[in-house]
């Protein structure tokens, strides 16, 4: 796509006609209305608004959450609970039998006596007086012997088990207070209540979104740097309402989705945390989420095919970026084998597919006009996995052919005249001659200097050619087409909130497909980097990241963090990156996901990148009491009718060990499938310690 469709900024929060448009896919319209909401679907927006979303850590799930205490409360048994009711039960109807009896004298009476008259005697009125004495004192028993058999812990105890998950509900705050966010509150406090009563009524009636709603709000806090535009906001949205300040394609949401998201946040459910003993207890049964502030460190996945990588890490994280886009807060490019299952091409603005004449082409040099620059990308692209082969070398080749082809036809070479560049010393002196008539001396420089090394030992020319002509196939022809009358997508639209998929054919053109993906990689770390603007968060999808990483990429990717963008790398297994490479890649990502059925040389180094930590170990030593003494055996045989356990002596040993987090043996053979363990680290240096996340909830 021509960089000119999307002249318009996106910080432009609401222009007073329609927004211009990119050209969208193949059989895209160019505007799709917000869907209805039919009868029982779900929450409103406003329903869903009102949802609390308390303070949380990093990762977790934050709607409906509701925060558990740091340590684990002690658990008496079922059992022992059960026993102890009972006892207690019987210990009070014997009391209060003695008291009825009057075995036990009839002071519990005095009360009644002292506080009633005598002209009470034998009259309605004392009896009244009396059986409410009974009742207090009835009362009396049933709290004091409760509390000493514990009946409360034991009733809600079975009331949770009767009913389950009751408390996993969450609870709207009431509408109509100050701070209702569905009421948007600071529309109103900017005197723009007309507005504000218009957007409550279209999310009312089911017309406002999610996406809508954020959106909506982005386009408002846009406004605080340019007051004047907060009329236009205003006139926009009495003209459109919940549709107002739309995403250049017109679209207002996806037309389908696989995972669950909350935008308010800007988060996606990728499952549910293990609540078994090694999971810290504030974490155990949380959702565990992933948002532009986590994915900013950037994310590995590790996994064998199979394991779920694709549909439940890389769909949902390319789902919730690409509804962030339609928001107007994140540009998303998806790259996968053709066939892969990453939404339908509705769902995007661009989809980016070799062999299809309708689909968009490639630009090979990523929008830039540097001869070095471009030839750098290209030279990463071409020979960054290729150990006998210098990149900077083959940059300078590149760029000794680039500079003087431009000079002389104001644009960079298609594929086939690359190769020929490459391959015939004749091209090369009839751009010489170009050059010559032209008079630009400087280019006719670079070009003897590539001159001179034609043939020498060690001259890359030969690799590059052989590279190339991996692309100059006819399955590409036309695909990577720079002259008038193309339309190659460029990686320098990332400045736009754009939903791009592109789409590589690995089963035919398997070498060109992990060319083109390091090409890609290697363009979004330069450009990204490169970004003036840098209020949209930009992020790379690599579905298969195999034979992508060099030493190059890699230092691109330590440098998003700090440009608001980051990439997520899903690998079958770490024998695809270069073995110098992988400790270093593990150490470049902030976010590192290991996969049920990595094998034990994968764990090992998740497991050296995780560390260790100090843990509390107990040692304790039981030792049964052997009672002598008639009574005391009754004793110790009535402690375990109540407790369930023989009576014992107990010596307890604390010390401090220092073990793996996770251990290598523990990753590759105890994780379940559909499982995963995931560590984070947020742009703010927060971290998430590994843990075991269940990706089927």
């Amino acid at each position: 796509m021509d960089e000119g469709r999307h002249e318009t900024s996106h910080q432009t929060p609401c222009p007073a006609g329609p927004p211009p448009r990119p050209v969208h896919p193949p059989g895209v319209g160019p505007s799709v209305p917000a869907p209805s909401r039919a009868p029982g679907a779900g929450p409103t927006v406003a329903q869903w608004l009102r949802v609390p979303r308390p303070e949380a850590g990093v990762g977790v799930w934050r709607y409906g959450h509701v925060p558990r205490a740091v340590e684990e409360p002690e658990v008496t048994p079922a059992r022992q609970l059960v026993t102890g009711a009972l006892i207690s039960a019987v210990a009070g109807l014997l009391l209060w039998s003695l008291l009825w009896n009057g075995y036990l004298g009839h002071f519990w009476l005095w009360p009644l006596l002292v506080f009633t008259p005598d002209s009470w005697r034998g009259r309605m009125p004392f009896v009244v007086a009396g059986y409410t004495w009974y009742a207090i004192v009835i009362a009396i028993f049933v709290v004091g012997f409760g509390r000493l058999g514990r009946w409360p812990e034991l009733l809600r105890r079975a009331l949770r088990r009767a009913v389950p998950g009751r408390s996993a509900v969450p609870v709207p705050v009431v509408s109509g207070e100050p701070e209702d966010p569905a009421a948007w509150p600071y529309l109103r406090a900017a005197g723009l209540g007309q507005a504000a009563e218009i957007l409550t009524a279209e999310a009312g009636a089911g017309r406002m979104t999610d996406v809508d709603y954020v959106r909506l709000r982005r386009a408002w806090e846009s406004t605080a740097a340019h007051p004047g535009r907060r009329a236009q906001f205003g006139a926009a949205v009495r003209e459109r309402g919940a549709g107002a300040c739309a995403h250049p394609s017109g679209v207002r949401d996806l037309p389908v989705r696989a995972a669950r998201h909350d935008l308010v946040h800007a988060q996606v459910l990728v499952g549910t945390v293990d609540a078994g003993a090694r999971t810290p207890y504030a974490r155990r049964g949380t959702g565990m989420a992933l948002d532009p502030g986590v994915l900013g460190t950037s994310l590995l996945a590790v996994g064998p095919s199979g394991a779920g990588k694709t549909g439940r890490l890389v769909r949902p994280v390319v789902e919730s970026l690409a509804l962030q886009a339609l928001a107007g807060q994140a540009v998303v490019v998806a790259v996968g084998a053709a066939g892969v299952r990453l939404g339908p091409d509705s769902g995007y603005d661009v989809v980016v597919r070799p062999g299809d004449p309708a689909a968009y082409g490639l630009d090979l040099y990523g929008g830039t006009t540097d001869p070095d620059e471009a030839a750098a990308l290209l030279a990463e692209a071409f020979v960054g996995d290729v150990l006998e082969v210098d990149v900077r070398r083959a940059a300078t080749a590149l760029a000794q052919l680039l500079g003087p082809f431009r000079t002389v036809h104001g644009r960079f070479p298609a594929v086939p005249e690359l190769r020929e560049l490459l391959d015939s010393l004749q091209a090369v002196e009839e751009l010489r001659r170009a050059l010559e008539g032209a008079g630009h001396p400087a280019m006719v420089r670079e070009l003897d200097a590539r001159t001179r090394q034609w043939g020498a030992p060690g001259d890359v020319g030969p690799v590059l050619a052989d590279r190339v002509a991996l692309l100059d196939r006819p399955a590409f022809a036309g695909f990577f087409d720079t002259g008038q009358g193309s339309r190659p997508w460029s990686m320098a639209a990332v400045a736009h909130p754009l939903r791009v998929r592109i789409d590589l054919p690995e089963r035919g053109h398997a070498d060109a497909s992990r060319m083109l993906a390091r090409l890609l990689l290697a363009q979004f770390t330069a450009v990204a980097a490169a970004r003036s603007d840098r209020s949209l968060f930009a992020f790379l999808v690599l579905d298969d990241a195999g034979r992508t990483v060099t030493p190059g990429t890699l230092r691109g990717v330590q440098r998003l963090r700090s440009a608001n963008a980051g990439v997520l790398l899903a690998l079958r297994s770490l024998d695809e990156v270069p073995e110098g490479l992988r400790t270093p890649l593990l150490g470049a990502v902030g976010c590192r996901m290991a996969f049920g059925g990595v094998t034990v040389e994968d764990g090992r180094r998740f497991a050296e990148s995780w560390g260790t930590e100090w843990v509390e170990a107990r040692d304790v030593t039981h030792r049964t009491v052997f009672a002598d003494q008639p009574l005391t055996r009754m004793v110790h045989s009535f402690r375990k009718l109540v407790t369930g356990k023989a009576v014992t002596t107990d010596a307890v040993t604390v010390r401090q060990v220092e073990r793996e987090r996770w251990s290598a043996s523990d990753l590759a053979h105890t994780v379940p499938p559909g499982h995963a363990v995931l560590s984070l680290t947020s742009v703010r240096g927060e971290r998430a310690a590994p843990l075991l996340v269940n990706l089927a909830t």
